[in-house]
């Protein structure tokens, strides 16, 4: 977007990463840049701003980030910005220390006010974009505290600060509200897919301050039910979140993404034996119809770094398999994002026909009508991996429940019977379906969508067992 500020233009860039829901900023007056929470290929970054001929003078951080390794010191470095980071965050790197009331100049024509926006995090930071002439507000930059229709989550720093953090996140959205005009832009980081999101964030790609106080609930809500509602809608989070604080307080550097080195059938079976995750990207029906025995079903698309990275045990000796190195490349900078670098190997595969003929495993595919019709054999069980969220929702009468993201800790719980695995849409089933393989179960993947299974004619229930139940 683009506003006019004294003669000149101030333009917004969105630098949008899909698979982590998440959006970086760069605003510029045409000479100079700044740039807000970048992701930690900055390449990209660097890529906008030489394709406009502008420097970048200015990288802002509005917290310490909880679901990726951010590009912020890398890309301060690299082009020799002013890197502005919370004064209160404990780094272990140099920084200019910011906090509530500050103004920065960026050049004539633009400044940013900070605002402390506590509630993401205790020391979250929101940054409004001021015409440098007149002060007029441009925009905000909210990171994890006001978004489309929602805010951030306040659990990532433990239970023990959720209802005081779900406070000031109330707080902090009227603190905004009240603090800038109707008209004023809102730029959030999280909230378009994220994790960081309490909730499912509004479908627009954009908004202001006064829209959401006509649809937000930390602005139309009173603090007491704004809290309760979003601390009883909270849902598990990837595991990998744990890594991502730490490894931004000590100073990311900017990932290597040179070409993993190249691996062997005879290679990729040893580290299998020797229980080594070794990751097919490839399409999960293509994956089905014929893979390495042992590996694993991740297809790279926008959910693949999100749910290896909750699953692979951290640290963890990684082996990709793709169709094609641009496959492999893509899902490397996927991962770097998350943190998970040195690949240890990756391998390129022909898919051919879709026939399993070089490959030794292969399991059923089928659909919801599919499942109807097998339905009243009783010889095998239905697997549900969904989130206990999901679930409560509705679910097939009889069904076991473990959410994917507990299934590698509960495989020995699994009954000894032929499994129909199923999730929401199909991506989650074919994973489950992998690691259940890999263990020795019999499995069919129902690579369906959820809302066709009662015109399929199978029995659903809406009471949610307990999430915490066992899946026999």
């Amino acid at each position: 977007m683009d506003y006019v500020s004294g003669g000149s233009v101030i333009e917004i860039v969105t630098i949008d990463t899909p698979s982590l829901g998440d959006r970086t900023y760069l605003a510029s007056d045409g000479v100079r840049a700044l740039v807000i929470d970048p992701q930690r290929d900055i390449d990209r970054v660097l890529a906008v701003a030489a394709e406009r001929d502008v420097a970048i003078t200015h990288v802002f951080e509005t917290h310490i980030h909880n679901d990726y390794v951010s590009g912020g010191l890398a890309l301060a470095r690299q082009s020799g910005a002013a890197y502005h980071v919370n004064a209160a965050d404990a780094v272990a790197f140099s920084r200019v220390g910011i906090g509530d009331g500050d103004t920065i100049p960026v050049g004539p024509f633009m400044r940013v006010r900070v605002i402390a926006t506590p509630g993401h995090t205790f020391t979250h930071l929101a940054y409004a974009l001021e015409d440098g002439l007149t002060g007029e507000v441009k925009a905000v930059f909210t990171g994890g505290s006001l978004l489309h229709g929602s805010t951030g989550r306040p659990d990532l720093l433990g239970p023990e600060h959720t209802l005081t953090l779900a406070a000031a996140q109330h707080a902090s959205a009227r603190r905004l509200a009240r603090a800038l005009p109707d008209r004023t832009a809102v730029y959030p980081t999280h909230g378009f897919g994220s994790f960081c999101a309490a909730t499912s964030s509004g479908a627009g790609s954009s908004s202001t301050i006064g829209a959401e106080k006509q649809s937000n609930p930390a602005l139309t809500q009173g603090a007491d039910d704004y809290a309760t509602a979003l601390v009883a809608g909270l849902d598990a989070y990837p595991a990998y979140y744990a890594h991502m604080a730490v490894a931004n307080a000590a100073g990311p550097q900017a990932p290597d993404l040179a070409p993993p080195a190249r691996v062997s059938a005879r290679e990729l079976a040893r580290r299998i034996a020797a229980g080594q995750w070794v990751v097919d990207v490839r399409h999960r029906r293509t994956f089905a119809a014929g893979h390495v025995p042992g590996s694993f079903s991740f297809e790279y698309g926008d959910s693949f770094a999100t749910y290896l990275g909750w699953l692979i045990p951290w640290d963890a000796p990684l082996t990709l398999i793709g169709e094609t190195s641009g496959q492999i490349a893509a899902a490397q900078r996927d991962l770097a994002r998350i943190g998970i670098d040195r690949l240890a190997g990756a391998a390129i595969t022909c898919s051919g026909n879709g026939h399993a003929s070089s490959y030794m495993a292969t399991y059923r595919v089928s659909d919801f009508p599919g499942l109807a019709a097998a339905w009243d054999r009783q010889d095998f069980a239905v697997l549900d991996v969904r989130r206990a969220s999901e679930r409560a929702g509705g679910y097939l009468a009889g069904s076991l429940h473990a959410p994917l993201h507990e299934l590698p800790d509960r495989l020995r719980d699994v009954p000894q019977l032929p499994l129909w695995v199923h999730c929401q849409g199909g991506y989650r089933a074919h994973i489950a379906a992998s690691l259940l393989q890999a263990a020795g179960h019999t499995v069919v993947a129902v690579d369906d969508d959820f809302s066709r299974a009662a015109d399929a004619g199978l029995p659903l229930t809406g009471a949610s067992r307990p999430a915490s139940a066992a899946v026999a």
